[in-house]
């Protein structure tokens, strides 16, 4: 789509690809191109498959299936532990990444999320700028996605799974009859195993017997749920992409790919600096204070380690963040060339709740 012409809204559906496993090959780029699974207890082959890399579902490893079954279809499967720690710190530099293009981003999951760009595309077209954000998200994070692109969420949501991994799919309401309505029932965003077989059921077998069904009998037998189906079905989605319908936010920070690798330390400090006011200025947007502070440092080989400090009293100044950032890389930088900064306010809470221990000999006096 080199051109576009959208009456509306431009909403982004952006769907991270086998991220536990692409952010372990973050960590460990050796797991680069090899078959990998994350999984509970791979030592003693126990526990279910959590999430697999795409090299691995080729030999039809899949979510939810035993490590015993796994190992079955792929015996050189590589298997590793989940680390959520690390999963949550790469979904919180991946949204922070989508915050730098518009304000209007709505977390569903620790790994997908929607954009309203409506406002951004007015400067640009809709498909070169999923096309820099995809790019963007692979150079600074190391990370892959999909990205769908349509007048409201639950068609964009469902043209982010059209294409994987790092698909990038436009879907018009006038395309409904070409790309959605032919898919079986059972592959709408909304509709579970049992709803499809109650859909089965009414001899509704694809989007398009659903879109064409009467409305009035939908709703009659599934309540509201049905009238909902319908309207999806048909291109219909009234929802807006609201930023405080995600959980409660968790964690606020800023993070930059270097343009060259960088042995320097007075140009990281300079970056520090860039990356403090930025998360600081993020924290004031959200109102939050936060106890902990993170630091993210990515060497030329790609190798990433995090390295954090609880503060006893709360922070979300500027100066502070600096402060503390420049001591957790003053402590925990090897001295090897950096690509990758980044700076995290974790566990993050409402300044209204946060207090300041008072010094207890400063109590005293």
């Amino acid at each position: 789509m080199s051109t576009a012409s959208w009456n509306g809204k431009v909403i982004f559906h952006v769907d991270m690809n086998a991220f536990y496993a692409s952010v372990e090959r973050v960590h460990d780029p050796g797991l680069e191109g090899v078959p990998l699974a994350i999984a509970g207890n791979p030592k003693e082959r126990r526990g279910i498959v959590v999430t697999a890399s795409y090299e691995a579902r080729a030999f039809g490893v899949k979510t939810t299936m035993s490590v015993r079954d796994a190992l079955k279809k792929c015996p050189h499967l590589v298997i590793r532990p989940p680390d959520f720690d690390k999963y949550r710190a790469a979904s919180a530099e991946m949204f922070q990444l989508l915050e730098d293009y518009t304000p209007l981003v709505e977390p569903v999951s620790i790994d997908e999320g929607y954009m309203d760009v409506t406002a951004s595309f007015k400067t640009g077209k809709s498909l070169v700028l999923a096309q820099e954000l995809q790019k963007r998200i692979k150079r600074d994070l190391g990370l892959s996605c999909s990205i769908g692109i349509a007048p409201n969420k639950f068609l964009a949501k469902m043209a982010s799974d059209m294409k994987k991994p790092m698909g990038i799919t436009v879907l018009r309401k006038r395309e409904l009859p070409q790309k959605l309505w032919p898919l079986p029932v059972e592959e709408m965003h909304g509709v579970g195993r049992k709803t499809a077989a109650k859909l089965n059921g009414m001899e509704i077998y694809t989007i398009r017997d659903l879109a064409l069904y009467s409305g009035i009998a939908l709703k009659a037998r599934f309540g509201l749920k049905g009238k909902k189906l319908h309207e999806r079905a048909n291109g219909i989605d009234y929802r807006e992409v609201d930023p405080e319908a995600a959980n409660d936010i968790k964690s606020v920070g800023s993070s930059t790919t270097l343009a060259e690798d960088v042995t320097a330390k007075a140009e990281l400090l300079k970056v520090i600096t860039y990356l403090a006011e930025k998360t600081a200025d993020r924290m004031a947007r959200k109102n939050v204070c936060s106890h902990t502070i993170q630091l993210t440092i990515r060497y030329s080989d790609r190798k990433t380690i995090t390295r954090s400090k609880k503060l006893v009293n709360p922070f979300f100044s500027a100066e502070e963040i600096q402060r503390q950032a420049v001591d957790l890389l003053e402590n925990y930088w090897n001295g090897n060339p950096v690509r990758l900064l980044g700076i995290t306010a974790l566990h993050v809470i409402p300044k209204q709740e946060a207090y300041t221990q008072l010094d207890l000999f400063s109590f005293l006096k």
